[in-house]
């Protein structure tokens, strides 16, 4: 309750402090905001996934769940029911449908994720581009095989799924893959994994890659990382969201700098 109740103070000041598109002088952020951010269009893609969301969140199967990251703020034990996953774990609609603009406009081929949980965000990705490669890392053997069926049913044929420990299995992966172009990374809460996972994709990213990381101020320790990650020196300017952050690389950036809007 303690952890809950000091994000819910932060997210109130967040609230009340964030930026939006007047308080943004950069043209491309603002673009950002004018196109992606703001934009309300709903396209049939959306309807597909969030169908499947609720069949979830309404759903009595239960799974025996293997966590190997810091675990979640409502959840404990080996067995929990798919909707309080669902619920719990899975992104809210809104992001999932940033994601997916974000991913139509600016177009990447190679797409990164850490943590499929139900796949809800990993249906939208794979939604907003067909033909590019989409390959998400689960820790949960069973939770990775119920994103399947997930996938299965929104006839997603994009998405290439590993299951195991990021620490094992994003190094293997990371040699598969020419470059990236957008990372989520949404699994395993701590600040020392969370900035070990940030430099090893690192190695593929590129001027136009575009990294984005999950509950940024879930806890001081990961607040600690993000600060960390915007001060990187290839990190050119940095969007706080509160629930996730984003990252950007762009040389012709000049000046570092760091918006905080609200969404």
């Amino acid at each position: 309750m303690g952890l809950q109740w000091e994000l819910a103070k932060k997210y109130l000041h967040y609230y009340f402090t964030a930026g939006n598109r007047h308080d943004v002088h950069s043209p491309f952020v603002y673009t950002l905001v004018e196109e992606i951010l703001r934009d309300k269009k709903k396209p049939a893609a959306f309807r597909e996934i969030e169908q499947v969301r609720k069949s979830l969140l309404q759903s009595d199967e239960t799974l025996q769940v293997t966590d190997l990251g810091a675990g979640s703020l409502v959840n404990s034990g080996t067995e929990r029911k798919v909707r309080d996953i669902t619920r719990n774990a899975a992104k809210p609609a809104k992001y999932g449908q940033l994601f997916y603009r974000l991913i139509q406009y600016y177009k990447p081929e190679y797409l990164l994720e850490l943590g499929t949980s139900m796949g809800m965000s990993t249906s939208y990705m794979a939604k907003a581009a067909p033909n590019a490669q989409v390959i998400t890392i689960e820790g949960c053997p069973n939770i990775a095989a119920r994103a399947a069926q997930n996938f299965k049913d929104l006839q997603l044929n994009n998405i290439k799924q590993y299951v195991g420990n990021f620490d094992a299995v994003l190094p293997a992966v990371l040699q598969q893959v020419p470059k990236l172009d957008y990372v989520y990374i949404d699994g395993n809460h701590r600040s020392a994994p969370t900035l070990q996972y940030f430099e090893q994709c690192l190695g593929k990213a590129h001027d136009e890659s575009l990294f984005i990381f999950d509950d940024i101020h879930w806890t001081p320790d990961m607040e600690a990382a993000w600060h960390t990650i915007q001060q990187h020196p290839r990190v050119t300017f940095t969007i706080d969201l509160f629930f996730i952050g984003l990252v950007f690389f762009r040389p012709d950036m000049k000046i570092k700098q760091h918006f905080i809007l609200k969404y």
